[in-house]
């Protein structure tokens, strides 16, 4: 039997490489028990959000890391990771990890401001990586703590932000309800510094900006945006919409994936176009599963075993362990899933197992990697013994 281990990160608690390492030691204490003939494969992916960055540098084979200084979410500098690799005509491709710079964990629980966090971080990384001669940027976009459109990145790249006052908006998603009008700044970071680039903006979700299946109502209260500011957010992304469509001629409050990650697609896309570069929405689970060859490697498995950190309903909207589970299913595989918690399983997970029900959060992150082993064990043992059974 072939297992093809093949989960996400499981955020705060571990990588998705030792997710990978977890369930497979699981998976293999089950395989042996049985008696069954086996050889368990990892094979960790990702889908935009944490993560990214790492399984496709390690996919690529030859990278060029860069750790660069950058504005934090709050503003305050980070170090963020920017990965170069082997491009055509030695033209460097840039992966860009909007997380590593504004992701969720670099801001302690009791500090998160999600009216003021800012994507700034995101739009520096991006410059960094024209100024190193890429021309292919692929920014992968899910896990932050912002909810600005994408507009902190604008402004660096191009796009000046004015009150009614024609002052410069303040930073964050809160401040862009008082959003006048939008221009293209002049000099060093002009919109033009992106022409003759394309971005592609791999996102970890399929939600549009704005509305009940939008950035602030769906992902929102995970970044601890409350009910009085949820409404204050949503008017901000409505302006930051408007304004893009009426002083830039851009609109993509309705395109799948604008909402990934806050909005930052918005942004991103809006300052390409107006710098007369290219740039595109697309799935990061299913671009990140082409770079590993995870469709021909699922389709030389018996079996493929998948994972995040909480399997629920937000796992439908694109996220990697549905990817997965889509694969497993055009492939004619049986998939299972090993995640930290299950609310619910998306189709084409025949079964899952979680591996801190029960338990605190707090001890079922400390311990994540011994009760992922356990949990994987308990999965495969019972879908051992129902094909016996069958």
């Amino acid at each position: 039997m072939r297992v093809l281990v093949c989960p996400q990160e499981f955020r705060g608690s571990l990588t998705a490489e030792e997710a990978a390492s977890a369930i497979a030691r699981g998976a293999r204490r089950a395989l042996d028990r049985s008696g069954v003939a086996s050889r368990v494969i990892e094979q960790p992916i990702a889908d935009g959000g944490p993560g990214t960055l790492s399984v496709l540098t390690a996919a690529a084979g030859a990278a060029r890391v860069l750790r660069v200084h950058v504005a934090g979410p709050l503003g305050d500098p980070v170090g963020a990771r920017l990965a170069l690799l082997p491009g055509s005509a030695g033209t460097p491709v840039a992966v860009i990890e909007s997380a590593e710079a504004c992701g969720l964990g670099r801001v302690p629980e009791g500090r998160r401001d999600p009216g003021r966090a800012t994507t700034r971080g995101v739009g520096e990384l991006v410059a960094r990586a024209l100024a190193e001669g890429a021309r292919e940027i692929v920014v992968g976009v899910g896990g932050t703590a912002t909810n600005d459109g994408g507009a902190g990145a604008a402004r660096v790249l191009g796009l000046a932000l004015r009150d009614a006052a024609g002052a410069p908006l303040a930073e964050g998603g809160e401040a862009l309800a008082g959003l006048a009008r939008i221009e293209r700044a002049q000099g060093a970071s002009s919109p033009e510094a992106l022409g003759g680039a394309t971005l592609r903006i791999a996102v970890d979700v399929a939600n549009p900006l704005l509305g009940p299946q939008g950035a602030i109502a769906v992902y929102g209260p995970q970044k601890g945006v409350e009910a009085a500011l949820a409404g204050r957010l949503e008017a901000g992304l409505e302006r930051w919409a408007a304004r893009c469509r009426e002083d830039l001629g851009v609109d993509l409050s309705e395109i799948e994936g604008a909402g990934a990650g806050g909005g930052l697609p918005v942004g991103l896309l809006t300052a390409a176009s107006a710098g007369g570069a290219g740039g595109q929405i697309e799935s990061g689970a299913a671009f990140v599963g082409e770079a590993v060859g995870f469709a021909a490697a699922a389709r030389q498995a018996d079996l493929i075993i998948t994972g995040e950190g909480r399997l629920d309903e937000q796992s439908a909207f694109g996220k990697a362990t549905r990817y997965a589970a889509d694969v497993a299913a055009v492939a004619g595989r049986p998939c299972l899933a090993v995640c930290g918690e299950v609310a619910s399983r998306p189709a084409g997970v025949l079964d899952a197992e979680g591996a801190g029900a029960g338990r605190p959060a707090e001890e079922a992150m400390r311990r994540a990697d011994e009760l992922v082993t356990l949990a994987a064990d308990r999965l495969l043992t019972r879908f051992l013994a129902a094909g016996t059974a069958g």
